[in-house]
């Protein structure tokens, strides 16, 4: 593609991999889970319990909550950050969590390991170029209208300045159906795969919006190559703040993850012997 100079393979071009952790972004398949909004220091840190017992290997949740009506829940801000902290204190698991003002990313950048684009937020550039100028991986969102040589040249806006650590997220767009919150693209993964040297993660709870599709869509993504998965658990959903109905409870991660793990080591396993074998 025309422009993405930074983002496309090259001819000889290995794959990017990253370290956070002890987990390898690009070679190892990594679990983001946690819940949507950072509300209560007990319910973050069990959370993260429960993220950890259940096998994910990253915990995300949002301290700034950028939400369609200025009266929702937007986030505990500063205080949400530090009780993130606390978290990964107890638990060990690297922090994923949004930042979505440029003047926030530096003193963000102190308590997050990984710093998120939302959705909403994939095509400001002011906030691309200025996480493209920090030491921390950036997990980049697709916007909810934006194909995909939009998403990848928001990508190369934060490569260009500097930063090679970035992480795709197919989080679902929107289109005409209305029976899911949005429409998860999964052939977005194969193309991710020919055309750039990024990692790529879905989120099938943004993506669909519904419990009873998570379980399915998170296995779709492992058959379709993902490198890895963001879901959003919650110690208790019906009190949740923000994105109540796809939240799952711990049983349901675990139950999820014990899937999830089976497949992609079957996959992975499985088309690296048949690679071997040509």
């Amino acid at each position: 593609m025309k422009n993405l100079k930074l983002v496309k393979i090259q001819e000889g071009h290995e794959k990017t991999q990253f370290k956070v952790g002890d987990i390898t972004f690009g070679k190892d398949f990594v679990v983001i889970a946690g819940p949507c909004g950072v509300e209560t220091e007990e319910q973050t840190v069990k959370t993260a319990e429960a993220v950890k017992a259940g096998g994910g290997h990253m915990l995300r949740g949002g301290a700034f909550k950028p939400r369609t009506s200025p009266y929702d829940f937007q986030g505990l801000g500063l205080k949400g950050l530090k009780i993130l902290e606390k978290a990964k204190q107890k638990t060990h698991l690297p922090i994923v969590t949004e930042v979505i003002d440029p003047r926030d990313v530096t003193w963000v950048c102190e308590y997050a390991d990984i710093l998120q684009i939302g959705a909403r937020n994939m095509q400001n550039f002011s906030l691309l170029k200025e996480v493209g100028k920090a030491n921390k991986p950036v997990l980049l969102k697709r916007g909810m209208y934006s194909t995909l040589r939009e998403w990848l040249n928001c990508a190369e806006y934060i490569l260009a300045e500097g930063n090679p650590n970035v992480i795709l997220c197919e989080r679902g767009i929107r289109t005409f159906e209305t029976y899911t919150r949005n429409t998860v693209d999964l052939s977005i993964v194969p193309a991710i795969k020919e055309l750039t040297h990024l990692p790529v993660v879905v989120d099938p709870s943004h993506g669909t919006g519904k419990l009873s599709l998570i379980e399915p869509m998170s296995l779709a993504a492992v058959a379709a190559g993902a490198d890895g998965l963001i879901l959003e658990v919650h110690i208790n959903p019906c009190e949740a703040k923000s994105d109540a109905d796809q939240q799952l409870t711990p049983e349901q991660f675990n139950n999820i993850m014990k899937k999830v793990l089976k497949l992609q080591k079957f996959m992975s396993e499985n088309i690296f012997q048949a690679s071997e074998g040509k």
